[in-house]
């Protein structure tokens, strides 16, 4: 009898996105080329992670147990922040996101999609590689922005408005720097040679975490929390950024900012010391 053929892992566990992305490529073909779609993503998630967030922050003063998660109870959120924020953020999209896209879509052929659906080992390592790099990206655009005076006053500055964030935070900031940062998630995935499935996942990815780590929360399911040896960032340590905005540059990850000498962590139960000695 002749051999079966062997399986390796990565063939075995292609099926589990092969019905996913047929289904897709055939009856969404036009949704899923159009450069509009990564807009619509970005949008989607972020404005359905800031409203879950800002019902917990509406919610703090009068349910006391959500304030043991807050990295600072002391402070609560105010109405006036949230609006301030959210309409920075449509002034943004409306005036520059938005034109950008339309343009984009106008100029730009129309791409095939590729027929074959990611494998579970390219899907995963894709997304892993693009973080690592967006990561690794914003890291030296935010220490430059950080070190040189004119640039911080001129594009970095307007994040740095709110010392405590919150989750309408994570995309309050100058044109140039939602620009900049909307730039390398979308050409991240094309560098890496990423499948346009991963890519988009990518994409919904970058934004849960970004908001967060801005969210202003500590909870024992967040990345920071699960992932071991203090190697990502999450909330807590950004939150630190924009109490000592000489540390905890890097947006995600921490080994840049051990490898420059600007990490900075102080756990919880030190954090609650100094309040109560105060």
């Amino acid at each position: 009898k002749d051999a079966l053929p062997s399986v390796s892992v990565d063939q075995e566990f292609k099926p589990f996105f092969a019905p996913l992305w047929d289904y897709l490529r055939i009856n969404y073909n036009e949704v899923m080329t159009s450069p509009l779609l990564p807009v619509f993503l970005s949008i989607f998630t972020y404005l359905s992670l800031c409203l879950f967030y800002m019902t917990l922050d509406l919610l703090a003063p009068l349910v006391p147990a959500i304030n043991r998660y807050k990295i600072h109870p002391e402070n609560p959120v105010k109405a006036l922040d949230i609006l301030k924020a959210i309409l920075l953020t449509l002034y943004n999209h409306v005036i520059f996101v938005f034109p950008a896209a339309v343009a984009q879509w106008y100029w730009r052929p129309k791409l095939p999609l590729v027929e074959d659906a990611p494998t579970l080992l390219e899907f995963s390592t894709g997304i892993i590689g693009c973080t690592i790099l967006f990561d690794s990206q914003y890291y030296i655009w935010h220490l430059v922005h950080h070190k040189s005076r004119w640039l911080y006053v001129t594009f970095h500055a307007t994040h740095h408005e709110y010392h405590t964030t919150f989750c309408w935070v994570t995309q309050y900031m100058s044109a140039f720097e939602l620009m900049s940062v909307g730039f390398w998630t979308t050409l991240d995935p094309v560098l890496l040679q990423c499948h346009p499935l991963t890519g988009y996942a990518f994409m919904v990815f970058n934004v849960w975490i970004s908001v967060e780590d801005h969210s202003g929360y500590d909870f024992p399911w967040a990345l920071h929390n699960i992932i071991p040896f203090e190697l990502w960032g999450g909330s807590v340590k950004h939150d630190m950024h924009h109490q000592k905005p000489t540390a905890n540059f890097q947006p995600f990850f921490s080994h840049w900012d051990w490898l420059g000498g600007t990490y900075f962590y102080q756990k919880k139960s030190s954090r609650n010391k100094d309040k109560n000695e105060k």
